[in-house]
């Protein structure tokens, strides 16, 4: 296979540190970088991979979300006690006990 030559340009602490490693890896600085590209490139294609189908779903949530209405907005007047109380434990479980809910004394 015919090579390609690619030119990078990186401060003299980089460089000597790559040197380093690709010696005591047994290899020429060339392959060492292609080495650990590759690498890096196979795990970022394994997880692209692995999370396609979620981020497939979320983009089908994004795009059917923008397509919806605005919500009206909602004052504290407008809900139940039984929705008050909800709402404070759903805040818990993102915020945990030092959420601003507790903070302010409003936990239920």
């Amino acid at each position: 296979m015919a090579k390609t030559r690619i030119s990078i340009s990186l401060d003299s602490a980089h460089a000597e540190r790559i040197r380093a490693h690709a010696e005591r890896a047994g290899m020429d600085v060339s392959a060492y970088l292609v080495n650990a590209a590759t690498r890096q490139m196979a795990e970022v294609e394994a997880a692209e991979a692995q999370f396609a189908r979620l981020d497939a779903v979320i983009a089908a949530a994004e795009t059917g979300a923008a397509a919806l209405p605005p919500l009206a907005e909602v004052v504290d007047g407008d809900l139940t006690e039984q929705e008050r109380r909800e709402v404070q434990e759903a805040l818990g479980l993102i915020y945990g006990s030092d959420g601003p809910a507790a903070r302010s004394g409003d936990a239920a």
